[in-house]
């Protein structure tokens, strides 16, 4: 395909969406990463190149996708001065997937329409293997024109792709997919935790839970996990907190208050001061089972 592909990003998704692109027949033309080992790393494995500016990736590539962790990360990575990806950036559309609020995509949005490129926002509500299997689902906003020239890179990348607006509209939806997720991963460690304190056989609740109102995604994800504390990271409990944090923002400027949102965020942020915040997600059972809760 003749389309080059630049990735700023490449922890675990950004990887995977690499090797998934590569696999596909979309030539990477170079990886970035503020880690330079990891970048080089994937270089080495996709015979491609790590390229050691920002500036680097927007002149050897012609679509730019970026995975990195949080607002800050990404005002940097598009800084009005600087080493920046807005560098000679004319033509040059940038498909941003990093979980971060809704404003900065706008932000990001208008700084690169300024300089003539387009920008588009694609919120994965997946994980990593999804990631290098390219069965992804996406919620993409921005212009209509960005989304059409993505289109078919997306539809590579996912299973199920949804438009759902101008920008900042995607990460909306995506902070209302991460906060209800784990709502639901907080109530299942809580129900599993006060089943094994009753001394409940924890194989016969969860299928009990499976075939009634308890049932949810997040049991047949995590269930088990929280009852064999096989914590391996697929969405870690500092991305949860970050991501429920994004919508309890959106809910206080929306004048709502969210009792069951806050409480998971609290959970989570126990967690993160517990030094358990590169647990999985589903670690969130370490602190609701009676013999596991931290000192």
């Amino acid at each position: 395909m003749g389309e080059r592909i630049g990735i700023v990003g490449t922890g675990r998704m950004g990887a995977n969406i690499a090797r998934r692109l590569k696999d596909v027949g979309y030539a990477v033309a170079c990886v970035y990463d503020v880690h330079e080992a990891s970048a080089r790393a994937l270089a080495d494995e996709l015979q491609t190149t790590a390229a050691t500016t920002l500036g680097d990736v927007t002149v050897n590539a012609d679509t730019i996708l970026t995975v990195v962790s949080d607002d800050a990360a990404m005002e940097a990575i598009f800084a009005e001065s600087g080493d920046s990806l807005l560098d000679g950036c004319a033509g040059r559309l940038f498909v941003n997937c990093a979980t971060v609020t809704p404003a900065v995509h706008v932000e990001v949005q208008r700084r690169c329409e300024a300089r003539g490129a387009l920008s588009l926002e694609a919120c994965m509500a997946s994980s990593i293997p999804q990631a290098r299997d390219g069965t992804l689902y996406l919620m993409v906003g921005g212009h209509p024109a960005a989304f059409e020239r993505a289109k078919p890179m997306l539809e590579k990348m996912s299973a199920s792709l949804r438009y759902v607006g101008e920008a900042g509209t995607a990460a909306q939806v995506k902070a209302l997919v991460n906060m209800v997720m784990n709502i639901n991963t907080a109530g299942l460690a809580e129900g599993l935790g006060l089943g094994d304190a009753l001394g409940l056989d924890l194989d016969m609740l969860r299928e009990v839970f499976s075939q009634t109102g308890a049932a949810s995604r997040v049991l047949v994800t995590d269930g088990e996990d929280m009852q064999r504390r096989e914590h391996d990271t697929y969405f870690s409990a500092a991305h949860a907190a970050k991501d429920s944090g994004i919508a309890l923002a959106l809910a206080r400027d929306a004048g709502l208050d969210l009792p069951l949102a806050r409480a998971t965020f609290e959970q989570y942020e126990t967690m993160k001061r517990s030094n358990l915040g590169e647990l999985d997600k589903s670690g969130i059972a370490e602190l609701t089972f009676k013999s596991r809760r931290p000192a």
